[in-house]
């Protein structure tokens, strides 16, 4: 028998949209919470694999971006996007207060509160991308279209490839 997964709010949000999605569950290591983990446990391709990172702007305040999972956010780039001079990924002890997520569980769906959202012109390439569920060990699988719909987000170049 196939074990239950557990809906997440994020999920929940997407069933409100009436976006298609899968929810795919994998092995958490608390000790490698990298999206290059994950992508060896689903056995995808790590280019499909989007973390979600959040920043935060001298003029913005906090924004999102989303990018694939072995690659670092250009700071210069992610903060000309945001109508930024200058941006810095948050500290990790202002994650949970800020987004209502953990590291390694971060969503760009359902934060506490909206946060503006870029996310990386590659996930354009795919059908379908993954995304964090909100939950270690659990991951969204869903077309690029849907979740730029979803988070009203903006799609651009984060970093040089």
């Amino acid at each position: 028998m196939k074990e239950k997964v557990p809906k997440t709010n994020v999920a929940r949000l997407l069933d409100k949209a009436k976006i298609p999605y899968e929810l795919i569950p994998y092995e958490v290591d608390e000790n490698d919470l990298s999206a290059i983990h994950v992508a060896v446990s689903l056995g995808e391709n790590i280019d499909q694999v989007f973390k979600t990172l959040v920043l935060h702007g001298d003029k913005s305040g906090y924004f999102v971006c989303v990018i694939p999972g072995e690659h670092e956010v250009d700071l210069k780039m992610a903060a000309k996007v945001s109508g930024n001079k200058k941006c810095d990924l948050i500290p990790m002890k202002e994650l949970l207060p800020l987004t209502g997520y953990i590291r390694g569980g971060c969503s760009p769906i359902g934060m506490k509160k909206h946060f503006p959202t870029y996310i990386h012109d590659s996930c354009t390439a795919f059908p379908f991308i993954y995304i964090s569920a909100g939950i270690r060990g659990l991951q969204i699988k869903i077309s690029p279209h849907d979740l730029v719909k979803e988070t009203k987000a903006e799609i651009c170049s984060l970093f040089i490839e």
